[in-house]
């Protein structure tokens, strides 16, 4: 299981989307993340099918799609054929979330799931057969630039041992204030997917951030 780092579209300029998204990939990132806000799951509104169209017409590495929505059920069929690779709902949505997740993966995307930073790890146990990756909420949702929530690291490490017990083998991603130090750290508790906004973005030299943040989880990852 290797380091994957996956910079976050939510930190770019707005009004320079495509040219961020070709930024992340020729700085050498595995994908691209890209977080999608409904103003009432979380009290902002960000992206649509639209923008994961353009990153799908102007890159090769894969799009992770990140649905912070009431009812994602609604749109799994919208954002996949827009292009998204993999696609993550959270276990609080309301909707019938086996029944989503079945279709996120009969529509040929990966499904994830993802949980906030107050949600229980044993939440999503019963889903977790269901899916080939879990999103680690480090920040509350809704807004970039947060500070990285610690209490949420043995989280990460519950999981991955669950996962091991019933042999799924997973991927643990996570989103939320996400540094070199933040980064490591959570390696340590066994997440291999890193997604990277401010601190990416906000670097003249993006290559050696992705870089330097790969090199340093891989030191500490613990799977």
């Amino acid at each position: 299981m290797k380091i994957q780092i996956l910079p976050s579209l939510l930190a770019a300029d707005v009004g320079n989307l495509e040219a961020a998204a070709r930024r992340a990939e020729q700085s050498g990132a595995d994908a691209l993340h890209i977080d999608v806000m409904d103003g009432h799951f979380v009290p902002n509104i960000s992206f649509g099918p639209n923008v994961v169209q353009m990153a799908k017409k102007c890159l090769k590495i894969p799009l992770s799609v990140h649905l912070m929505l009431s009812k994602p059920d609604q749109y799994i069929s919208r954002f996949i054929e827009a292009g998204a690779d993999s696609l993550l709902i959270h276990i609080e949505a309301e909707c019938d979330v086996p029944e989503a997740l079945e279709l996120i993966r009969e529509l040929g995307a990966r499904p994830g799931i993802t949980l906030n930073p107050e949600t229980a790890a044993d939440m999503i146990f019963p889903v977790i057969e269901q899916v080939d990756e879990v999103l680690c909420m480090t920040v509350h949702p809704g807004y970039g630039g947060q500070v990285f929530i610690a209490d949420v690291l043995p989280k990460m490490r519950i999981i991955r041992e669950h996962a091991k017990s019933v042999g799924k083998q997973l991927d643990i991603m996570v989103d939320g204030g996400i540094n070199l130090e933040t980064a490591a750290q959570s390696a340590a508790h066994g997440a291999n997917l890193l997604v990277a906004g401010t601190s990416l973005y906000g670097l003249q030299d993006m290559a050696s951030g992705i870089a330097q943040m790969r090199q340093r989880a891989a030191e500490m990852l613990v799977v």
